[in-house]
């Protein structure tokens, strides 16, 4: 299932890629007043979403800011993730945007250097110490917090089938402190592991004499060119970069290179994740292969959740992510929703977005069980969703509280993914040299993001 949600935040360069190709739609209402019953003008607040998932929610919520709030009144307004950032960029320039938005950190920059958006100052100072940190920092710029952080994806962390681990003789509990390192070796309790559960057609395991990966039956893990699930994290736990604070893309480092070096032993020398060739161009195999039973250990974040509780037909469960030279460092990415700077109700646009940044107004998300509330005490409502279907989803809140990498950020950032791209292909495949194809890969992204 590819859901709007999944495709607003976790594949967040794929999509603005494939976004940037697609025309304007139409410009929307924005700010508008209705008469009250007594004669007075009441306010109407319009919020524009991206997310059908959330949507509900939000209507949710928004009924009982009004029942508290009887002079505003809030309406939502759907517009899909294909043609929102170009229909809202039209929008903004004409006048016609809506007084609230979820914004995308991918997107921000233009809207913050064109006077575009409400800053989220002292008026919400009370409020800022019950969001994300990670998410107050990605959407901060010069020191001052364009938005007010709504979703997030906590960190990253391990989906395991718990046959597959039986069937290998591994316990959940040797999955929590697992280690990778540059190149193997004894520190190194991440592989070992891997090779275990891993089986070639035969019945081989990785680890096991007369093991051929090329022939798989299973695999240990989903190392791929998944930039969210996958190499951020090892980039961050090795100590690397991929963009510095400026933007600058800096994944040609040694650090960078040790890591990738790594995830593509795994693919290509050890066999115990899918080859490059099934995974470059689908996003979605290693989860696929996962809920089909043929991958033990899947990486991913809580944007596949709902995938996983659905799909699997087998027993699950959730574990911490490998640990690298530096410790665990996630990639958190989150969304906020920004106040239009223009709005013609700034006071009521002002409240209605201190509101979502409550927990009265965020646990409305959280008790849909749709996405994580990046308002930390409305996480609980979303723990108590899924713990009433037997998951136990605060591996995720944990690890995103742990040190991270930053998200993806810059207005010409899909430039630069086409950009590298067909050289991160040819990385994961085997073919190009890791240390000089980020270097390639590096000087191609800044050159066409400049």
């Amino acid at each position: 299932m590819r859901s709007a949600h999944k495709l607003g935040r976790r594949t967040f360069v794929a999509a603005v890629a494939s976004a940037m190709a697609l025309g304007a739609a139409g410009c929307s209402p924005a700010q508008q007043s209705q008469p009250t019953t007594s004669g007075g003008a009441a306010t109407t607040v319009t919020v524009r979403l991206w997310d059908e998932q959330v949507k509900k929610a939000y209507d949710d919520s928004f009924a009982e800011f009004h029942k508290q709030n009887p002079d505003i009144t809030v309406k939502t307004t759907l517009v899909p993730w294909a043609d929102y950032f170009t229909k809202l960029r039209t929008d903004v320039s004409g006048g016609n945007a809506d007084d609230i938005f979820m914004m995308n950190g991918s997107y921000l920059q233009p809207y913050v250097d064109s006077g575009d958006l409400l800053e989220i100052g002292a008026d919400f100072d009370s409020q800022k110490a019950d969001w994300v940190p990670a998410a107050v920092e990605q959407y901060t710029r010069n020191g001052k917090l364009w938005g007010v952080p709504q979703l997030t994806d906590g960190g990253i962390a391990v989906y395991y089938n718990k046959k597959l681990l039986s069937d290998a003789g591994i316990t959940p509990e040797q999955l929590t402190g697992l280690k990778w390192a540059p190149g193997g070796g004894s520190d190194d309790t991440l592989l070992p592991i891997l090779k275990k559960l891993t089986v070639d057609a035969n019945g081989k395991r990785g680890d096991e004499s007369g093991f051929n990966g090329s022939k798989p039956k299973q695999w240990g893990y989903s190392a791929a060119q998944d930039l969210q699930g996958i190499y951020y994290n090892f980039i961050g736990s090795n100590g690397g970069q991929f963009q510095d604070t400026s933007g600058k893309f800096v994944f040609g480092s040694a650090e960078s290179a040790g890591a990738f070096q790594y995830l593509v032993d795994l693919i290509n020398k050890y066999k115990v994740s899918p080859a490059a060739s099934n995974t470059n161009d689908n996003g979605d195999f290693t989860r696929d292969q996962f809920l089909q039973g043929k991958i033990a250990l899947f990486q991913s974040g809580v944007y596949n959740l709902k995938n996983v509780s659905d799909g699997a037909k087998f027993d699950w469960g959730i574990a911490p992510m490998p640990a690298g030279p530096k410790g665990a460092v996630s990639v958190v990415n989150s969304v906020i929703v920004a106040g239009n700077a223009k709005s013609k109700n700034l006071d009521a646009t002002k409240k209605v977005l201190q509101w979502m940044g409550s927990t009265d107004g965020a646990k409305f998300i959280g008790s849909s069980g749709a996405a994580m509330p990046a308002v930390t005490s409305a996480q609980s409502a979303f723990d108590e969703f899924w713990k009433s279907k037997n998951v136990d989803p605060s591996q995720f809140a944990a690890q995103g509280k742990l040190p991270s990498i930053p998200a993806p950020a810059g207005e010409n950032y899909s430039a630069a993914y086409n950009a590298w791209k067909p050289t991160f292909d040819e990385i994961f495949l085997g073919r190009t040299p890791v240390a000089d194809g980020l270097k390639k890969a590096e000087a191609a992204a800044n050159k066409a993001a400049s």
